[in-house]
């Protein structure tokens, strides 16, 4: 896998993952409701710690900085 996520986007889906997290524990998101942010919440988290995310493959989406040589 080559990373292909740059530290700003790491940063913005680390902060929607706590964001959902926080909506599910003051309970303003409950039951079915609750799921499916959770899910992406987890997502987001791994996606984040291993730089990686399988969606920008086929669209050859890259937010790495390019280092110049």
């Amino acid at each position: 896998m080559k990373k292909n996520m740059g530290t700003t986007d790491k940063s913005i889906r680390i902060l929607a993952a706590v964001v959902m997290v926080v909506l599910y524990y003051t309970n303003i998101l409950s039951g079915m409701a609750a799921i499916v942010p959770g899910i992406l919440a987890i997502v987001f988290l791994l996606t984040s710690l291993i730089s990686f995310c399988p969606l920008y493959l086929p669209f050859g989406i890259n937010t790495r900085k390019r280092k110049n040589k």
